[in-house]
C-alpha cells in the first residue's frame, strides 16, 4: 500500500501510547517521530517542518486536567510552527477537546484509540496543512510574479558584427544553467539580454524573476531576495517567499549586482554557493532550483582592486560574461533600431506612415547617445508626438550636441564642460581609472558616479 507523505510528531509522556502511534500510523504516512514532552517540539521543528502534532493534555502525574496540553498549544502557535495540532485526550473530555480547538488545535482524538479513526483523523489534517501550504506557496509566488507575469521577451535589435557575436553567445549559453554575467553602460540593453537567455533556455515554461538590486535598502535586501516568516520583523504579518524560492525552476535576474554592499555581497555569495537560502527568522534552509543571471554598469574589475567588490562573488556570478557595447561604438544598427521604433510608436499613436528624414537620420548617426538604446527609444517618442510631418525631420530630435570626446565644447554649463573634461582625460589615459581620478582630483568612488551619470 502507497503511504502518503507526510511528517507526523506524537507527544506523549506514556511509552506504550509513543510505539503504538508510531506502529499505527507508519501504516499510512511515510515519516513518523515521537517526543516524551511538549518542550522538546521546538528543538526537533529546527531539524524538520512537521505537518501535523499529535499532542497529549497531560504530562504531570496525576493531573487530567488538560490546562498543561492548553498551555502548550499556545507556546507552539507562537513559535509559528505550520503545523496543526490534533490533541489526544480521555475518553469523554468533550470540554477539554473543545478549549483545546479554540486555542488553536484543529482536531481531537480519544484515548483508548480506535486505530482507523485516528488514522483518518491525522489524515484529514494532512491533508489540511498541505492545502493551506499550497495557498500560501501560489500567493506568494504570485507576489513575486505581479510585475513579470505580463512581461514578453523583447526584441533584440541589430546586424552589426558585434551584435551577431553576441547573438551567438545567446544561443549557446541559454541551452545550458551557466550562470551569465551581462556588463554594459545603462540603456544598452542588459535586460533585454537577460530575457533572451531565457526565452531561449529549457526553463522558458518558468518564471523569469528580475530584481533591482538597486533600488533595494540593506534591511529589505535579505527579505526580498531570500523570504521571512511571519512575526520575523514589525512588518512581517504573514509568511513570504523570497524571489529565489518564487523562481523555482526558472531565472533569477539580479540587476544592478554592482550596487551591493559587502554584507549582501556576503550573504548573496552564500545563497549561491550552497544552493539554498533561510528565510529570515526560520533556521532551516531550503532548496531553489533557479538559474542566476546578473547585470551591472559598474567596472567591477575597478570595484574589485579598489576592495568594493568580493572577487569570489564576481567568478561565482560570471560563468559566462557578455558585454555590450554602447550604441556609439555599433552606429550601424541606428537606422535598423530607428525603423523598430517607428513601427512601435506608429502604431501606439496611430501615425502609421511615419519615416525618417537623411538629414534627421544623419543626425543620429553622429550623435554619441550617452543614454544609448534607452535614450534612442525617447528620443523618438517624443519627436513622434510632437512632430507636425510624417517626415521626421533633423529639427524634431532635441539632441545635445554632437561633439568628439577630446574637443572642449562651446557650452557654459556646468555639467557640459564637466561630461567634456572628464571624457577628455579618461581618453588621454586610455581608461586607466586611476590616473583620470589622479588629473581631475577626485576620489575613485566620486569618479565611477560621474562616469554612470555621463554614460561614459
Amino acid at each position: 500500500m502507497r503511504k502518503e507523505q507526510g511528517r507526523i510528531l506524537i507527544v506523549d509522556d506514556d511509552e506504550d501510547i509513543l510505539l503504538t502511534g508510531e506502529i499505527v500510523l507508519k501504516q499510512k504516512f511515510t515519516h513518523i517521530k515521537t517526543a516524551s514532552h511538549p518542550e522538546k517540539v521546538k528543538e526537533l521543528a529546527t531539524k524538520e517542518a512537521f505537518d501535523v502534532i499529535l499532542l497529549d493534555m497531560n504530562y504531570k502525574p496525576g493531573d487530567n486536567s488538560g490546562k498543561e496540553g492548553l498551555d502548550w498549544i499556545e507556546k507552539i502557535t507562537r513559535q509559528q510552527l505550520e503545523s496543526k495540532i490534533v490533541v489526544i485526550t480521555a475518553y469523554g473530555d468533550v470540554n477539554i477537546a473543545v478549549e483545546a480547538m479554540k486555542r488553536g488545535a484543529i482536531d481531537f482524538v480519544t484515548k483508548p484509540w480506535e486505530y482507523e479513526k485516528i488514522q483518518a483523523t491525522v489524515m484529514n489534517a494532512l491533508r489540511l496543512a498541505k492545502s493551506q501550504k499550497e495557498v500560501a506557496y501560489l500567493k506568494t509566488r504570485q507576489q513575486g510574479l505581479k510585475d513579470t507575469i505580463s512581461a514578453k521577451p523583447a526584441d533584440l535589435i541589430g546586424s552589426s558584427a558585434v551584435m551577431k557575436r553576441i547573438f551567438k553567445t545567446i544561443e549557446k549559453v541559454a541551452r545550458t544553467d551557466a550562470n551569465v554575467l551581462i556588463l554594459g553602460e545603462n540603456g544598452t540593453g542588459k535586460g533585454m539580454v537577460a530575457r533572451a537567455i531565457h526565452a531561449q533556455s529549457p526553463r522558458t515554461v518558468e518564471v523569469f524573476m528580475p530584481v533591482d538590486l538597486g533600488s533595494l535598502s540593506e534591511s529589505l535586501f535579505e527579505s526580498e531576495l531570500f523570504g521571512h516568516k511571519k512575526g520575523a520583523f514589525t512588518d512581517a504579518r504573514e509568511d513570504r517567499m523570497g524571489r529565489f524560492e518564487a523562481a523555482d525552476g526558472g531565472t533569477v535576474f539580479l540587476d544592478e549586482i554592482g550596487n551591493l554592499s559587502p554584507a549582501m555581497q556576503s550573504k548573496l555569495l552564500t545563497v549561491l554557493q550552497n544552493e539554498e537560502v533561510i528565510r529570515i527568522g526560520e533556521n532551516k534552509a531550503r532548496k531553489y532550483d533557479a538559474r542566476v543571471i546578473a547585470a551591472t554598469n559598474a567596472k567591477l574589475a575597478m570595484l574589485i582592486e579598489e576592495g568594493d567588490f568580493r572577487e569570489d562573488l564576481y567568478y561565482r556570478l560570471n560563468t559566462i560574461e557578455i558585454e555590450i557595447p554602447p550604441l556609439r561604438e555599433r552606429a550601424e544598427d541606428i537606422p535598423e533600431l530607428v525603423g523598430f521604433f517607428l513601427k512601435k510608436y506608429g502604431k501606439k499613436y496611430q501615425r502609421p506612415g511615419l519615416n525618417i528624414s537623411e538629414a534627421a537620420l544623419k543626425k543620429m548617426m553622429i550623435y554619441r547617445w550617452p543614454g544609448n538604446i534607452r535614450e534612442l527609444e525617447h528620443a523618438l517618442e517624443r519627436a513622434i508626438i510632437m512632430a507636425e510631418s510624417d517626415i521626421l525631420g533633423a529639427d524634431d530630435f532635441l539632441l545635445k550636441k554632437a561633439s568628439n570626446a577630446t574637443e572642449a565644447p562651446a557650452t557654459t554649463n556646468l555639467e557640459e564642460l564637466e561630461e567634456a573634461t572628464i571624457r577628455r582625460v579618461v581618453d588621454k589615459h586610455q581608461g586607466n581609472m586611476s590616473k583620470v581620478a589622479k588629473e581631475l582630483g577626485i576620489g575613485r568612488t566620486t569618479l565611477y558616479r560621474k562616469l554612470e551619470k555621463y554614460g561614459i
